[in-house]
């Protein structure tokens, strides 16, 4: 399965002033897959190393690492195998739970910077935040790795339409009404299966979604087991858990704003927000904050006390609220769930592009879906669930703060009319 994260990998192997990589992302999300094929593919070998449940191998970093020779010595002898400098990637898997490990990372690029290595992690950022951990900031290069996105499920699929939706976004020109009508069923296959590698697979081999269905409630029930091991406190992993549990209701309502009265009568923000920033590290949630204006730097208008919450992939969010496959693929939803649908398969893949994006609302009597800010250019992207139509709150937002040019989202096929782009679902992913 390819991945676009492989073009990242290659980068970072290339430069002159690499540090060792920390490759973060949620559970299941193919991390460790892509970093072996990654390794086999561009190195002569890889030295593999295991870290969850292995107090042998930890205790090689924590009794003490003097230098990088000694400690390579011991870990080919671990091994088995030799680690050749530039010639052998050296994977540190489930690094969180080793912190010696992960502090030893700032002695490979202190002093021996020709060994390539990453470190990996399903809760890396949950680890890194909890007491006792050490981190080498600034010793270290770091990316994070998503679900598959609606183009990597294309390259699955049908990778023939990458370049063409690419081109037609790109110019403003309708694609073949045969081709449109086609991609909007791929884009709503992923709406049902999403992009985990793992459930991909599955539909792959079986083409079954009750199947694929099995997988997902899985790997949703697997997180809720992190929240146990990772988390300090009882009280906190329950609370996490309930944090979890109530997402597809935060946005099963019109409005869509979080709400903690949902996780519990009376909860408030005090009880909640570890939980909610637990779920944030441990790449399970994408927080979308309020803007108060739409004027340019957008952060200096962010409300942190207003936001919504979003899962981090669409087939599971699907999962996780009910959703039949034969009403998302039929179309037969209710307005409110497609509308919930369809919003957090933007934000899915807009966080993936690196896009940073808020919501904006006035008074509340309008609301825009996102906004977000392209150098100096403030730009409102309005979602529709299927066919647009005229929107009350676009036209507020664009009167108000002068807005030269806006993005709607929907069914429609590619166009530019009265400064408004017309953008399909299923080129979501253009949007960078």
């Amino acid at each position: 399965m390819d991945r676009l994260i492989d073009k990242a990998l290659l980068q970072w192997k290339n430069k002159n002033d690499r540090k060792p990589l920390v490759l973060y992302g949620a559970r299941q999300v193919g991390k460790t897959h892509s970093i072996m094929e990654f390794g086999l593919k561009h190195y002569a070998s890889v030295a593999y190393f295991y870290f969850d449940n292995n107090p042998e191998l930890c205790e090689l970093f924590e009794n003490g690492v003097s230098s990088i020779k000694s400690l390579t010595a011991k870990l080919e002898a671990y091994a088995n195998e030799t680690i050749h400098p530039e010639k052998t990637l050296i994977v540190f898997d489930e690094a969180q739970t080793c912190g010696a490990a992960l502090n030893s990372l700032k002695l490979y690029q202190e002093t021996a910077p020709e060994y390539h290595i990453i470190a990996v992690g399903s809760l890396l950022g949950v680890a890194l935040n909890r007491k006792g951990y050490s981190f080498p900031v600034g010793k270290v290069d770091e990316l994070c790795m998503y679900p598959l996105t609606f183009e990597e499920f294309l390259m699955e699929f049908n990778p023939k339409l990458i370049p063409l939706v690419r081109e037609c976004y790109n110019n403003n020109t309708p694609i073949g009404t045969g081709l449109h009508n086609q991609a909007l069923e791929l884009f709503l296959q992923y709406m049902v299966i999403g992009g985990m590698p793992e459930v991909i697979m599955e539909y792959r081999k079986t083409s079954n979604y009750t199947m694929v269905r099995a997988k997902q409630l899985l790997i949703c029930n697997n997180y809720i087991l992190d929240m146990n091991k990772y988390t300090d406190t009882k009280t906190q992993a329950i609370r996490n858990e309930a944090a979890y549990n109530t997402l597809p209701s935060q946005l099963a309502k019109e409005n869509r704003k979080f709400q903690y009265a949902r996780i519990k009568s009376g909860a408030r923000a005090n009880d909640y927000e570890l939980s909610l920033n637990w779920l944030e590290k441990a790449s399970l949630i994408i927080k979308c904050n309020k803007v108060s204006e739409g004027k340019e730097p957008l952060a200096n208008y962010e409300d942190f006390l207003s936001f919504k919450v979003y899962m981090n992939d669409i087939g599971l969010y699907c999962a996780k609220s009910n959703n039949s496959y034969l009403s998302v693929l039929g179309r037969t939803m209710g307005d409110t769930a497609k509308g919930a649908l369809t919003e957090n398969y933007v934000a899915q893949q807009l966080y993936a592009n690196g896009v940073k994006f808020y919501y904006w609302e006035s008074n509340s009597r309008a609301e825009l879906d996102f906004v977000i800010q392209v150098e100096n250019n403030i730009i409102p992207i309005e979602v529709k669930s299927w066919e647009a139509v005229r929107s009350q709150s676009l036209e507020v937002f664009c009167k108000k703060y002068s807005i030269k040019n806006a993005i709607r989202v929907s069914a429609r096929n590619f166009g530019y009319e009265n400064r408004i782009k017309s953008v399909p679902l299923y080129a979501v992913w253009c949007i960078t």
